[in-house]
């Protein structure tokens, strides 16, 4: 607010205030309720909304039309804000062995030497991640590691998944020269966060380990496309349950390990905050929205715990998951396909989209959805898995410790039209 508006308002206050001087209630205008007639409705100057309203073509000063201006007066079929019906997915019983969803090799990754600011490290932390047997989640875990951490737990459907992840992170490391035999203390945890007794009994299994819980980051989740009328109530139940309940569990018990506080890190998506199109998929996008408000309810419910809760709200991407179900079938329309219940939910989340192996044999197949989806991005590309290691790394140290109930959306400008 301006100086001059300030100036302005309180000068009102003011002189409104010091106009009311007591008197006795016998004098008053309004004395009693008795006092005060009903406005006729019928002398009151009101708009009448039951009356279509006037044509934009219409001059109102001399009530004629413009012609000129009717050409513009015409309904079409929208190409761009529109749902593609002939679009559906469902959660996938397999995926192609090999599709890691990350980039940790080459330049970016790893030690370095130059000066950076010491609350970004996650050195003497310990970090948990839901959905990291591989894809997206996988990277998060390995991109704790990266910033420092040596102490990770790796979340996934099934125990064989997560423990294979662990053994494999721990391997990279040390075989690329990032750490010494024995400096990683990696562990694989079994987990559907859809069941809280199983949610329950892994972090018992956190805390029997480590004690504690610094930073964890709740990435699991599914989608599935179908239009709303043809949708099985029965998958909603099982999306809900995966992304809403399954985000609220997690988040409870790594909560409940924070003693001195911590960084709790909501997977959200895009799709909390628009709609994505073509694809249909409305039961996602409030699972989304519901997740999105956790994190900011959390957040007030928690600051007094010094417990900082934040969503991150990234692009949608195609990554393989382990304990996904279901068949996969594309055609000339998007099935899209987030991060499935052991999975990093990169979500429709707001279509930006990530690149992935998967995604890659998607827009392989399919020339014309690729193009649609990058001119739908100003930035002009598709996200690389790197892209949201920032975030991640931002809001699980201590480098936002003044940060909660913030979303973070990773989209390249995708929301912004």
């Amino acid at each position: 607010m301006s100086a001059f508006l300030r100036t302005t308002t309180f000068r009102s206050l003011r002189t409104t205030t010091t106009s009311f001087s007591p008197r006795p209630a016998s004098v008053l205008p309004f004395a009693s309720h008795r006092a005060i007639k009903p406005f006729a409705m019928s002398n009151l100057n009101v708009r009448e909304y039951t009356t279509p309203s006037k044509p934009v073509s219409k001059d109102d000063e001399n009530g004629q039309y413009h012609p000129e201006l009717e050409k513009h007066r015409v309904e079409v079929e929208p190409k761009l804000a529109v749902m593609d019906e002939s679009v559906r997915f469902e959660d996938p019983t397999s995926w192609k062995d090999n599709d890691p969803g990350h980039d940790v090799q080459g330049p970016g990754h790893g030690r370095h030497t130059k000066r950076t600011l010491a609350s970004f490290s996650m050195e003497g932390k310990v970090c948990v991640v839901t959905g990291a047997a591989r894809g997206l989640g996988n990277m998060m875990a390995r991109t704790f590691v990266e910033s420092g951490a040596s102490a990770i737990v790796l979340i996934d459907l099934k125990q064989e998944d997560s423990e294979l992840a662990a053994k494999e992170l721990v391997d990279w490391f040390v075989e690329n020269g990032d750490a010494e035999i024995g400096e990683i203390e990696a562990l694989g945890i079994g987990m559907d966060v859809s069941d809280e007794a199983s949610v329950k009994a892994g972090f018992a299994k956190i805390k029997e380990k480590f004690g504690r819980v610094d930073s964890c980051v709740t990435a699991a989740g599914i989608v599935e496309n179908f239009v709303a009328h043809e949708y099985p109530t029965e998958k909603v139940k099982k999306l809900m349950d995966i992304n809403v309940m399954g985000t609220w569990f997690c988040a409870l018990e790594a909560a409940k390990l924070m003693p001195n506080g911590g960084a709790i890190t909501l997977i959200g998506s895009m799709s909390g905050n628009v709609v994505n199109v073509p694809q249909p998929q409305t039961p996602y996008n409030f699972s989304k929205a519901a997740v999105r408000h956790m994190a900011r309810s959390l957040a007030v419910e928690w600051a007094s715990q010094n417990i900082r809760v934040n969503c991150i709200a990234w692009v949608l991407s195609f990554s393989a998951s382990s304990s996904l179900s279901a068949s996969l079938s594309l055609s000339a329309s998007p099935c899209l396909c987030v991060p499935g219940r052991t999975l990093a939910d990169i979500a429709a989340s707001s279509p930006g989209y990530t690149l992935t192996n998967l995604t890659k044999v998607i827009l392989d197949a399919n020339e014309t959805l690729r193009n649609e989806w990058l001119h739908r991005i100003p930035m002009g590309r598709m996200a690389d898995p790197s892209d949201l290691k920032g975030a991640v790394v931002l809001l699980g140290s201590d480098a936002s410790k003044y940060i909660t109930g913030a979303e973070i959306v990773i989209d390249g400008g995708y929301t912004c039209l």
